[in-house]
Parts: C-alpha cells; structure tokens; sequence
C-alpha cells in the first residue's frame, strides 16, 4: 500500500488565501460575460435540482427565481461585488483550512493499492478508492450539520 502525501490544512488555507485573491481583476473582467448563460443554463438544470432535492414543485421555483433575477442583475451584482472577493476570500481562510483539514485527513489515512502499469484500468481503483472515501467523509460531515 502507498500513503497519499497531501499538503496540511494550514499550508492549503493559506495558499489559498494569498493566490485567491489575485484572482479578482479576471473575475471582475470575465464574469458579467458569463451573465446570460448562467440564466440560460441554471434554468435548464430546473429537472436535475428536482431529482436532486425531491420537493414538490421544486423545479418551478428554481426557475421562478432564476427568472426573477435575471442576467442583469446577476452581472449587476458581479460588479458592484467584485472588489470584495480577495478581501473575503482572506476572511474565510480559517473557516477553509477548518473544512478543508477533514477531507485532508482522510486522504492521508488511505492506503491505496500499489500503482499498475500506465493505461492499466487498475489504476482506476485508486481513484475510486480516494473518492469513496471522501464521499463517505462528505456525507457524514453533511449529517453532523455546519460545525463537524
């Protein structure tokens, strides 16, 4: 078996809380383009969200509201938002390395089986090894609520 070296939660927060925010003048520049498709796409996502949640009428209030936003509005508040994404991405580096350390941990606990050969179709089960983890480790967060 093979450990997964992965980086600490304190090393991955901070990384991300200094490259993040340089991020800001390309979201500010290239995210009101997006504006319409997001309307046009998040809509046609209505079905998936209702298989998803199973609500009754779930899909026309996902619509509704996307409707009653519009594009404008999503591009409106891109804008008037944008110069504080880096400052909040910075506020929430402790609330990232915090969700961030569970998953990490978990990963570093798996010991996935020994590598094949390139094209091998069991190096897959690597992979899956790894994602099933975190799936289990996700839904059981998601069980615990906000503060697990």
């Amino acid at each position: 078996m093979v450990k997964v070296t992965v980086p600490s939660a304190s090393d991955v927060a901070t990384k991300w809380a200094e490259e993040t925010p340089k991020r800001a003048t390309y979201y500010e520049n290239n995210t009101p383009g997006a504006a319409s498709t997001w309307e046009t796409n998040a809509s046609a996502a209505a079905p998936i969200f209702k298989a998803a949640v199973q609500a009754t009428n779930i899909d026309a209030l996902f619509r509704g509201g996307i409707k009653k936003a519009g594009s404008g509005k999503f591009a409106r508040k891109v804008k008037a938002l944008a110069s504080r994404f880096g400052p909040g991405v910075g506020a929430a580096k402790d609330d990232m390395q915090t969700n961030v350390a569970p998953y990490l941990a978990e990963i570093a606990a798996i010991d996935l089986k020994e590598r094949k050969p390139r094209g091998d179709a069991g190096n897959y089960d690597r992979v899956k090894q790894i994602g099933d983890k975190l799936h289990a480790k996700r839904l059981a967060v998601l069980a615990a609520g906000p503060s697990a």
